[in-house]
């Protein structure tokens, strides 16, 4: 399931290159076609690789990749998920991860795909104003939501100090949703934003390309 980063810290790609400023899942423009194709020559050699040097992967191993006129070229190479693009893309999981997880730590993967649900995600991240610069830490937050199937707030630059919640760097929330279609994942998305309160909170606007 291919999602899409926003890494410049303004709107309209604007400013300072950021860890993310949101993602959404899956992009428009990712079709199945283009999907298949950076499996077949990106992320199956490297693994058929690394099992032909006697070290098979097992995990995940997440490309970073830019789209260009000459085909998808490689940005970098994780063993773990992207973020934020990981958040968005737990919301369009159909079935528990856990599992999955379980399952290839221990060799026994079943033979079968894993079910993902119709519609998209979309996460908005929440940050420090200043951030990518240095931000004031401990600031308190309120208005975070009740977790569902459908909206989640993670934590990113933020940590629990008793019974409240307090900012703890420059990306501090990582506000996710899903919905029926792109649209709704996104105005389900920023209305939590908006509900959401900390001392200089600063997000995108266009996450996904909302005008």
């Amino acid at each position: 399931m291919p999602c899409r980063d926003h890494k410049r810290r303004y709107d309209r790609d604007e400013g300072p290159n950021t860890g993310g400023m949101g993602a959404i899942c899956p992009p428009s423009d990712a079709t199945a076609d283009l999907t298949a194709e950076v499996c077949r020559t990106v992320l199956q050699p490297v693994v058929d690789g690394m099992a032909a040097d006697g070290m098979p992967f097992v995990g995940v191993l997440y490309a970073g990749l830019m789209l260009t006129p000459d085909g998808a070229k490689v940005l970098e190479f994780n063993v773990r998920f992207g973020d934020p693009e990981c958040q968005p893309l737990m919301l369009m999981l159909g079935e528990d991860i856990v599992p999955w997880m379980h399952a290839a730590a221990t060799g026994d993967l079943p033979d079968r795909q894993i079910q993902w649900r119709e519609g998209a995600a979309c996460c908005v991240v929440m940050v420090a104003d200043a951030y990518p610069g240095p931000v004031p830490k401990g600031m308190p937050i309120t208005g975070i939501p009740t977790p569902s199937q459908d909206l989640v707030v993670f934590f990113a630059g933020a940590r629990r100090e008793g019974e409240q919640v307090v900012s703890h760097g420059g990306r501090v929330l990582g506000v996710t949703a899903y919905g029926s279609d792109l649209q709704a994942a996104q105005d389900s998305a920023y209305a939590a934003v908006e509900r959401i309160h900390f001392e200089t909170a600063a997000w995108r606007k266009d996450i996904g390309g909302r005008p």
